[in-house]
């Protein structure tokens, strides 16, 4: 993949238009790169919450939405920072089927305690992307015909430890942190014609949006004192305001149902450690250096050969991760594991507002790409759709996204594209 788009800062323009407001100053403006995919997030939602009459929204489906694309969605973490250096990764679908059943061998067949073999699990996922690494990175095959060949080796592989059956069951712990939900703490407290609602998952949705408030206030502060351009006081509130509804809208449902899944906690931890390593730290902007401009990168110092190779076992450890889950939401592991998870990861970093060229995306792009394929299959089996139409809806919302990216860069005037 080309690795000359440049990266999104945010950064204003060193050389400013005649007229265009000083430096620093507050701009009425909207990203339509970044903020697009929320706001068709949105219609998304509202759309398949009329057509399917209101369940979409119902606690219980707001949690199977959660739950069932969770291992989608960790993987979608892992794709976006491989997409941002200009890579791709076709494997992730069979390391989830492989580390599944390394997991299962080390649980069922050998009985190793459930601690230790998830750890042993996570070591064999880094391992196997250490492998596609070491080729991808040092030896400069690329990575879309390294990681193709892993899906056929790693498919085997899995074939191989588990024949032609699924193996299971899995510990009570696995299959916990696969479909299990958090302790009512603290009990219920009411919340009117809403019901019952526990109230510590509510605590923890305050919590997530008073963080959010504060972050991204000092972010707002800190782009302030570097001169750079930001959202007018009255367009910044209304995005914090509208992400704390989301949030807390999403908590009370949860919080109504069965509180919150403890695959939900662990996707928390990991959007905000990974957006924190993108967003503050050295090795997250040498990603993005890599992505942006090779060339540009190594003249600077970067090691992008270690940047690369790092990213890879980075994958394999979300891949495996991933296989854990979703061998313990089965409750055992089979063969066909994970089958076109990888299409499935790759598009929710697309659609999440990846660049094709690669230097651009978020981690929260990914996972808002994730889950509008997840309301898409989840809206569309609510409505009774066949599984060929879903596919049809999903194939053109791809397009459409990839489509609308190469649109941007074009009305931006990126020399690739003219």
């Amino acid at each position: 993949m080309s690795r000359t788009a440049p990266a999104e800062t945010g950064a204003a323009s060193p050389a400013a238009a005649p007229g265009a407001a000083p430096a620093g100053r507050p701009r009425l403006t909207v990203n339509v790169r970044q903020s697009g995919i929320y706001i068709a997030f949105a219609l998304i939602v509202v759309l398949f919450a009329v057509l399917t009459g209101g369940d979409l929204l119902q606690p219980q489906n707001i949690s199977n939405i959660i739950v069932q694309n969770s291992y989608i969605l960790i993987l979608a973490i892992g794709m976006i920072l491989i997409i941002i250096s200009g890579h791709i990764d076709l494997s992730v679908g069979s390391l989830v089927g492989v580390t599944g059943a390394i997991a299962a061998w080390l649980m069922v067949s050998h009985h190793v305690a459930w601690p230790v073999a998830l750890l042993l699990t996570l070591v064999a996922g880094a391992a196997i992307g250490a492998w596609q690494g070491y080729w991808t990175a040092f030896f400069g095959i690329p990575s879309f015909i390294v990681t193709l060949a892993g899906m056929l080796l790693f498919r085997a592989l899995t074939m191989t430890v588990l024949g032609n059956q699924g193996l299971g069951p899995f510990p009570d712990q696995v299959r916990t942190l696969s479909n299990g939900f958090t302790s009512g703490y603290f009990g219920n407290v009411g919340l009117g014609p809403l019901g019952g609602a526990d109230l510590f998952s509510l605590l923890v949705g305050i919590v997530a949006v008073a963080g959010l408030a504060v972050s991204r206030w000092r972010t707002r502060t800190t782009r302030l004192g570097y001169g750079q351009t930001v959202d007018p006081v009255p367009v910044f509130l209304l995005k914090i305001v509208a992400a704390g509804a989301l949030i807390m809208a999403v908590t009370v449902q949860l919080a109504r149902f069965h509180n919150l899944p403890w695959v939900l906690v662990l996707l928390a931890v990991l959007v905000l450690a990974y957006s924190l390593l993108t967003g503050r730290s050295v090795f997250g902007r040498h990603v993005y250096a890599v992505g942006g401009n090779l060339q540009a990168a190594v003249l600077s110092g970067v090691r992008a050969k270690s940047v690369v190779f790092w990213l890879f076992v980075n994958m394999g450890v979300l891949s495996a991760l991933a296989g854990i889950i979703f061998a313990g939401r089965l409750n055992q592991a089979g063969p066909t594991a994970g089958n076109t998870f990888e299409l499935d990861a790759i598009a929710a970093a697309f659609i999440g507002g990846a660049a094709v060229q690669g230097g651009v995306g978020k981690v929260v792009g990914a996972i808002t790409g994730g889950l509008i394929m997840g309301v898409i299959n989840n809206g569309m089996s609510l409505m009774g759709a066949p599984s060929e139409r879903v596919m049809l809806v999903k194939g053109l919302v791809l397009l459409a996204a990839v489509a609308f990216d190469v649109w941007t860069k074009r009305r931006s005037g990126s020399p690739l594209l003219r």
